[in-house]
């Protein structure tokens, strides 16, 4: 049977280039992938015809035999470049072939890199997690603190090459510096972690005795961390080139510090503002009076307490709360009254309240209003 003409084979002119050709076997090799057409028993043949049409026009010497020979150039020994010929049973040439085109569509995925040529696999050192627990007057002033933080830092013995005396690590003869091994699996490429090297690139013949070849030792270090002004739980806070040492005179890893403001005795925080609930006697709240609050930064503040204000009343007290994070102005303060009832009276005191409820029946406007709807309500269910 004769073969297809390989531009036919790919849907694609005989002045195609380079590009055209691949992007046009990328779509064959698609539609025509067995395990996409596993109800066609012709798919597999298709497959491999595109591929080694793919494998003889994506190089330009064979290219120019075919273009000037066809198919008779890779038959009885002639031209072509050298290399296996196009459907000699084998499938070294189609693997190739499909190869290229794996790498293009997953290379980057895998963190490969096409070409060739070594790579630089020294390995960044991991991000460190600090958590930190302040007061909120603290979170109110911000503050400078030390804190010790566990991780790994260079080895100054081999200065991170990890090798002894600092020699310098040799290319991994396994991968060829590149990090990564390939395997043929059939039609595909399988990519692996070297073996030899773990991945690095690089192996190291007399490891350093301080740090056994890492590059890095462990060890705690003591670092002063500036805490801003108007921090919450939450804020993150980063220290670049902080966090571990990278392998083999990798990068630093950076270091993030996550904020908790602890709860306070007297004040709630809700963003940039405080609340303070504050009981006042029964006497003040319905006589009214001053009376003096906290403030967040330790002063007081004098507030005026209305004639007649009930529990739960709330006053702003502008400018008291807390910080903006980035320098803007400061939050409110609220108070709300929490009106006492007094407790353990006296035979004297029990007998003046006393008097002063058989004296009181128009000085409970709400009291007044909710018994009377209770009493319109009995009188709805009893008709």
């Amino acid at each position: 049977m004769s073969k297809r003409d390989y531009y036919d084979v790919l849907g694609v002119e005989r002045g195609a280039s380079a590009d055209e050709i691949k992007k046009a076997y990328r779509r064959k090799a698609k539609e025509l992938h067995p395990d996409r057409n596993s109800d066609d028993p012709a798919a597999e043949g298709k497959f491999k015809e595109a591929g080694e049409a793919y494998e003889v026009l994506k190089d330009a010497e064979k290219k120019a035999a075919y273009d000037r020979f066809g198919h008779a150039a890779f038959e009885g020994g002639m031209g072509g470049g050298g290399g296996a010929r196009p459907g000699a049973g084998g499938q070294g040439d189609f693997a190739s072939a499909f190869s290229d085109v794996f790498d293009d569509l997953f290379g980057d995925f895998m963190g490969g890199q096409r070409g060739g040529g070594a790579r630089q696999r020294a390995a960044r050192g991991a991000d460190l997690r600090y958590n930190l627990r302040i007061s909120l007057e603290d979170a109110f002033s911000g503050l400078k603190k030390t804190i010790n933080v566990p991780g790994s830092t260079v080895c100054t013995a081999c200065s991170g090459s990890g090798a002894e005396g600092g020699a310098e690590p040799i290319t991994c003869p396994t991968c060829a510096g590149m990090g990564k091994v390939r395997a043929q699996q059939g039609f595909f490429t399988v990519e692996r972690t070297c073996p030899t090297c773990s991945g690095l690139g690089q192996t190291i013949s007399n490891p350093c005795k301080s740090c056994g070849g890492a590059g890095r030792v462990q060890k705690e270090r003591a670092l002063s961390v500036n805490i801003p002004a108007g921090v919450e739980t939450g804020t993150r806070i980063r220290l670049a080139g902080e966090g571990e040492a990278g392998m083999r005179g990798g990068p630093t890893g950076d270091l993030y510090i996550f904020v908790e403001v602890a709860p306070h005795k007297l004040f709630e925080r809700e963003g940039n503002e405080l609340h303070c609930r504050v009981p006042v006697s029964m006497a003040t709240a319905a006589l009214g009076g001053d009376i003096e609050v906290p403030t967040i930064e330790g002063g007081r503040s004098r507030v005026k307490i209305p004639a007649g204000s009930q529990a739960g009343r709330q006053m702003r007290l502008r400018g008291k709360g807390m910080p903006a994070l980035r320098g803007g102005a400061r939050g409110d303060m609220f108070i709300e009254l929490a009106v006492e009832t007094p407790v353990n009276l006296t035979t004297r005191q029990k007998e003046l309240l006393k008097e002063f409820d058989a004296e009181s029946s128009d000085n409970s406007p709400e009291s007044s209003s909710f018994f009377s709807s209770v009493k319109s309500f009995w009188d709805s269910m009893k008709g």
